[in-house]
């Protein structure tokens, strides 16, 4: 695209994008009527029958913009690549000199070169077709879906299927489907920071006073996608979706790109290197053979050859391959990877931040005992904690479901008879806290608030005992305290219930009237550890992975549950020490607790972050609200797929089944992807360093070309090919038993032991077929272009085996049978090519036989110096890959 259709294109985007924001403005203004008209919707929802023809219209609610992976750009980009279009060249010079200024047209060489462009074209777009189509597939096993009114009846739908004029309901933890105009709402705060960048939640209104001049984000009455609801609940008609709504009309204008992450950061660290490695390379061989043999254009094209031939063309292939097996092995252990390169990190972590409830217990909260401020049982602290249950509209937790069935158990659900709802208050993670305003059949109010215990003490003036009124004075604060305690000291979490009679008659509720209140008792709910939670902290613990708990239950029910799990307690730090403390005392703290307990979301954020500030590589796993912004904060966010849409949205990894034994078989997957990609960056990168000191070698001594352009890039993709099992290779139990970062320290150094290696053969069998073979003239040269190439194409494809792993190949570890075939493979084509008839078509000349010994005894003593120079390189950096 040139400047001025950039220019023009740029337009046309500002214009669409004008025009969308325009359009979602008209609708802040219209009044209810103009508007349901507009859209052609009522307020009861639509059909069945219309959403279907709205689909058809307005196509699914998905953003498409910059959604470049198509079939046709895969296989643009398998087909057009540096090595093809070198090959693409070489074919047309060849062609010119071999068949149009030939007096004897030889077309074999041409088809050749044409043939391997196809192949590796070929298996490049099937590589990325089956990546693609498998992580496609892993995004369908998890998804997001909305509560929308259709045929007058409220359904969940997924996302995508959201249309124009749907009526959708939203609570506490929901994802805004789409652009919508909020018809009802009640504390509705909704967190907008992904499209404005402002960190706080806004407030929106379904009866807003919006002002002409005001922002089209700041218009109270307007919802868009991309935000969440952080609190409260709403009901609001859809205005657009898809590519048609303001995130959509964004994501149009949108250059920049995302923050790199571990994986994308060690790759292009790797390839920098090899970068290097090449401009280094092609203009001194360019020089060398240019001035020592006179020959200009053939030492270009053997130059130019050489650098395809130093590019690991094959590493995107060998990357996405890899990370879509890995991504598929890990789906069959119920761990769905939402972005390929989090396997890396998932891999990597080293410290495991979880919430408690549901990953350390069973995720089964039942409601243990109702009772009055001495601990005795009392119905009627079970009926103000139902009213209070029931009749609130946000996101019912497990505490409020426990509650809701153990009251109906007990034959109260008649109570709500005589009840009905004027307000609310909802719950916020400051505040700990929710309320409900109701008033009876006498018109009498009551406000009844339940939440954390210290926070509701802190609310109230007055106690209940023995059917009285009292003040809380010390002595009353005293006997609630040490009611709590006890029982919280038995694992029990318990909850405190209050109410107040004295409420206004009218007029809006607030976080005001939660004051003055009457504490009348606690309720106490029972979570029992998992059985598999021990074992499976252990075995993290063996792979290298410090499990932490933060949690914001109290001390008490988190000190048993980690005691009863293998959490080390010996320490326990609270969102109070949390809030006193600075960065560099908690940075200290981190180094030794691993127990953290009523933590707030920011400070759950900032554990998070001090463990990143000290080295660690941090997943972070949770299913709440409250769990997002850690969720962000953490190198591998975790969830599952039973979650909030915030959490699953925020996650790189969901979870089929909340249980940490999957997410250890998980982390070990991870670890055996990125070994399989170092194993193959590796081998390129000393391979590389070894043929780039051969060929300077070969170019200083040798009166002709080392090799022909053809053969290094036939050589180059044989070898290609032979890798192409890595991704399905199995990796040493040793290797996964911890975990491993990116070391582009760690590729140097195997590059210098290595690749001189590998040159101090290449020139064994210079000297075998220069003084064995006899290949010393110039009009030899194809003969002994044809030893170093079948000796090339074998020591490479056989010193995979080597590299693969730390131990004794075959006789400790073996191969999977993916990459045994494919190494196999391409050594027999490799001896067959060489010694028949095969190797005219590559402009060689057939070994004779007597080669063989020398060529085995050449290999042989190479692999036995590879397995010496392995035990050397282990004692000193102890590892191998």
């Amino acid at each position: 695209m040139n400047y001025t259709n950039k220019k023009n294109h740029g337009k046309l985007i500002q214009k669409n994008k004008q025009d969308t924001e325009l359009k979602l403005r008209s609708y802040a203004f219209l009044t209810m009527e103009e508007m349901l008209a507009r859209l052609s919707a009522t307020q009861a929802g639509l059909t069945n029958e219309e959403a279907e023809n709205r689909q058809d219209e307005f196509g699914k609610n998905v953003i498409t913009i910059g959604n470049k992976n198509t079939a046709w750009r895969r296989l643009r980009d398998a087909v057009i690549n540096p090595f093809n279009v070198i090959l693409l060249l070489i074919a047309l010079i060849t062609y010119f000199t071999d068949v149009v200024a030939s007096s004897k047209p030889d077309y074999l060489t041409v088809i050749i070169i044409l043939s391997l462009v196809f192949l590796s074209s070929l298996v490049a777009f099937v590589q990325n077709q089956r990546s693609n189509a498998a992580a496609e597939k892993l995004s369908k096993m998890i998804s997001n879906k909305a509560d929308v009114r259709r045929d007058g009846t409220i359904i969940n739908i997924p996302l995508d299927e959201v249309v124009p004029g749907d009526i959708v309901r939203l609570s506490a933890g929901d994802m805004l489907p789409a652009d919508v105009r909020f018809l009802m709402t009640k504390d509705t705060f909704v967190a907008q920071s992904a499209l404005t960048g402002e960190s706080n939640p806004v407030e929106k209104f379904s009866d807003a006073k919006n002002k002409p001049d005001d922002g089209l984000t700041d218009l109270q009455n307007l919802g868009f996608m991309g935000s969440d609801v952080i609190s409260g609940s709403a009901a609001a008609i859809v205005l657009a979706t898809g590519n048609n709504t303001y995130f959509g009309s964004m994501a149009k204008s949108l250059s920049g790109d995302r923050a790199k992450t571990s994986f994308e950061r060690g790759v292009d660290s790797i390839s920098r290197l090899l970068l290097r490695m090449m401009l280094v390379m092609v203009p001194i061989v360019f020089l060398i053979n240019a001035f020592a043999k006179g020959e200009l254009p053939s030492s270009f094209l053997f130059a130019i050859s050489i650098a395809v031939g130093l590019t690991p063309e094959m590493l995107p292939v060998i990357m996405t391959s890899t990370l879509a097996k890995g991504a598929v092995s890990m789906s069959k252990h119920k761990v769905i990877v939402r972005t390929l390169g989090a396997i890396q990190t998932f891999g990597e972590m080293d410290v495991l931040c979880t919430d408690k409830t549901g990953t350390l217990t069973e995720d089964k909260i039942i409601l243990e005992k109702y009772m009055n401020l001495h601990g005795d049982d009392d119905a009627r602290i079970l009926r103000h904690a139902y009213l209070n249950s029931h009749f609130q509209t946000g996101l019912k937790n497990l505490i409020d479901l426990a509650i809701i069935n153990r009251a109906v158990q007990n034959g109260l659900k008649d109570t709500l008879d005589g009840y009905s709802r004027v307000d609310e208050i909802p719950f916020d993670f400051s505040r700990r806290r929710m309320s409900v305003v109701l008033t009876d059949k006498s018109g009498k109010r009551q406000l009844i608030t339940k939440g954390a215990v210290e926070e509701i003490i802190a609310i109230s003036s007055f106690v209940e005992m023995n059917g009285c009124v009292l003040p809380m004075d010390e002595e009353n604060r005293r006997i609630a305290f040490s009611t709590y305690e006890k029982h919280n000291a038995d694992g029990l979490r318990m909850i405190a219930v209050a109410q107040r009679n004295e409420v206004p008659g009218s007029g809006a509720f607030g976080v005001a009237d939660e004051r003055d209140m009457v504490l009348i008792g606690f309720v106490g709910f029972l979570d029992p550890p998992k059985e598999s939670a021990k074992a499976a902290i252990t075995t993290l613990r063996e792979h290298g992975v410090r499990t932490v708990v933060l949690t914001g239950d109290s001390e008490g029910v988190a000190l048993k549950v980690c005691g009863k799990v293998g959490v080390n307690t010996s320490r326990l730090i609270t969102g109070r020490d949390v809030e006193r403390m600075d960065d560099t005392a908690l940075l200290d703290t981190v180094n030794t607790c691993d127990l953290f307990a009523k933590l707030s979301p920011s400070q759950k954020e900032r554990v998070v972050k001090a463990f990143q500030t000290a080295g660690h590589t941090v997943g972070y796993m949770g299913d709440g609200i409250n769990d997002a912004p850690a969720l962000r904060q953490a190198d591998v966010g975790i969830s599952v797929d039973s979650a909030v849409d915030i959490a699953k949205e925020t996650a790189d990894i969901i979870l089929l089944k909340k249980d940490l034994m999957v997410l250890e078989e998980g982390v070990i997957e991870g670890r055996r992807t990125f070994g399989n990609i170092i194993k193959y960056i590796k081998m390129a990168a000393s391979g590389n360093f070894g043929n780039m000191i051969s060929v300077i070698l070969a170019s200083i001594f040798l009166p002709f070309l080392p090799m022909l352009p053809v053969q290094i890039l036939t050589q180059n993709l044989l070898c290609d090919f032979s890798q192409m099992g890595i991704p399905f290779d199995s990796v040493d139990k040793e290797y996964i038993k911890k975990p491993h970062k990116w070391e582009t320290h760690s590729i140097k150094s195997f590059m210098t032991y290595m690749g001189p290696l590998s040159s101090v053969f290449d020139i064994l069998c210079f000297a075998v077929m220069w003084w064995v073979i006899r290949a010393n003239t110039a009009q030899l040269a194809p003969l002994f272009q044809c030893g170093w190439f079948v000796f090339g194409t074998v020591s490479q494809v056989l010193v995979i085996h080597m590299i693969r792993t730390a131990k004794i190949p075959f006789l400790q570890s073996n191969p999977s049978m993916p990459l045994f075939l494919s190494t196999f493979i391409v050594a027999v084509v490799a001896l067959v090519t060489g010694f028949t008839d095969f190797a005219i078509g590559l402009d060689m000349h057939r070994l004779p036989l007597l080669f063989i010994p020398w060529l085995a005894v050449i290999l042989a003593g190479y692999l036995l110096c590879v397995q010496l120079v392995k035990k050397r390189y282990m004692r000193r950096y102890g590892e191998w890959m």
